[in-house]
């Protein structure tokens, strides 16, 4: 068996189904083999698909020896489209114009994601100048097949988009989303302009009728010290100066309370002091939105969102974790700030593949793009990963530069777009 061009592994045959072109295979040395997705829905008619294998007519072609043969080679990739509504009548089959030739046989036709829809087996002969078809097994036959020797096939369904349908769709949802914001935003700002205009008239109407009882209360004791003045003048005529000095200790002081309620008298620049009492009581007495409070530490449930991922390999179950605002997940992993969230490089010891992962609290949004790499960029990756290894959660600023230098490190090797996206959801679990 040759995989990746560079590497060849013995199997042993444990089953075969002859008649229908399946046969299972056991690596005896399977390390680093990332299993293949098989597509479970139905193949729409006219997708494009692309036959992988090694056909012989190229080794004819290219006078290769039967040695040549057996040294590990890049597959030969062909592309063609479905013809969807025929199939054979012997085994339920997939009907291609992706180009096989004998080598062919058992070898995967992959939609444009890279998911296996079928196993190729066999072609039409071109008579007169016709064209050939070619038939690939459908995957529900192999999946019999493997039910009977107590295996499962590793599925996905969803429709395949392309990363450049995906990041057209994302950028116009966010920009949707920040017309929406911008639109709350132009709202939010219109009600506190209303609700700080009724408050100040509310400050105004106050203002102007306590300075007006201020003035009526000081007008009324000024009349009042006026009366208490008049009898102090009556009483010292008749010579009553006991009376005198009661009357004019009255009026004297009904004259000065009414000076000093006058000059008390709320100022009508007090109004923009009250405006602003008040609008800061209402901001205090509004309650705080349950989402933001959640979004600073504690556990996290996310849910797929498959309208904005590119589902190829991996399953689409809940991810469940524990969040804190310094970027730990779950107490032993630290990821590094970056944009409006916090995201880490994951490169595993086997798997030959690599993952970039990410998680924005503010609009808890979590996603992972994974990309399949050869046997060398493997290999620069987890070179790169062991320069600056972090096992526990810490945010000094030593292992955060350790981390973000990784980050930067393994992303010069990746290509430029991922195989697979997956974006979710978020909210407290």
């Amino acid at each position: 068996m040759q995989w990746q061009g560079s590497r060849s592994d013995n199997a042993r045959l444990t089953a075969a189904l002859p008649g229908k072109d399946l046969a299972l295979l056991q690596l005896e040395d399977g390390g680093g083999l990332i299993p293949a997705s098989f597509y479970s829905g139905v193949v729409p008619d006219g997708v494009d698909v692309f036959a992988i294998g090694y056909p012989a007519s190229v080794d004819v072609a290219l006078e290769q020896s039967e040695a040549d043969v057996l040294q590990p080679q890049v597959p030969v990739k062909a592309r063609g489209s479905v013809s969807a509504g025929r199939s054979s009548k012997s085994v339920e089959s997939i009907l291609h114009t992706a180009p096989i030739a004998p080598g062919n046989s058992g070898g995967p036709v992959v939609d444009a994601c890279g998911r296996v829809v079928g196993i190729n087996s066999f072609g039409s002969v071109a008579d007169g100048g016709g064209a050939e078809f070619y038939f690939a097994v459908s995957n529900r036959e192999l999946s019999s097949f493997l039910a009977n020797e107590g295996l499962d096939l590793r599925t996905v369904t969803g429709e395949c988009r392309s990363v450049a349908d995906l990041t057209r769709a994302e950028a116009e949802r966010e920009a949707a989303a920040r017309s929406k914001l911008e639109a709350e935003a132009r709202i939010a700002a219109e009600l506190q302009r209303s609700r700080e205009g009724k408050v100040r008239r509310d400050a105004e109407h106050a203002v102007i009728g306590e300075r007006e009882n201020h003035m009526a209360f000081a007008a009324l004791l000024l009349v009042l010290s006026a009366v208490a003045g008049g009898a102090a003048w009556q009483f010292t005529e008749r010579g009553q100066r006991d009376r005198f000095k009661i009357a004019a200790s009255v009026g004297a002081m009904m004259f000065i309370a009414s000076l000093v309620i006058f000059a008390v008298r709320p100022s009508f620049d007090e109004i923009d002091e009250r405006v602003r009492t008040a609008m800061t009581q209402n901001l205090r007495d509004e309650p705080v939105t349950p989402a933001k409070t959640m979004a600073a530490n504690g556990k996290r449930r996310c849910v797929i969102q498959p309208e904005r991922s590119r589902v190829t390999m991996s399953n689409t179950d809940d991810v469940l974790f524990d969040w804190s605002k310094s970027g730990c997940i779950n107490g032993r992993t630290q990821y590094v700030e970056s944009g409006e969230g916090w995201s880490r490089t994951f490169v595993p010891n086997n798997d030959a593949e690599v993952s970039l992962v990410s998680y924005a609290p503010a609009s808890e949004t979590y996603r992972i793009e994974r990309y399949l790499l050869g046997m060398e960029a493997m290999e620069k990756a987890r070179e790169a990963r062991k320069r600056y290894d972090v096992t526990r959660c810490s945010n000094s600023p030593e292992t955060i530069a350790k981390i973000d230098n990784m980050n930067k490190a393994v992303r010069e090797i990746l290509p430029a777009t991922p195989n697979e996206i997956l974006v979710f959801s978020c909210s407290g679990g």
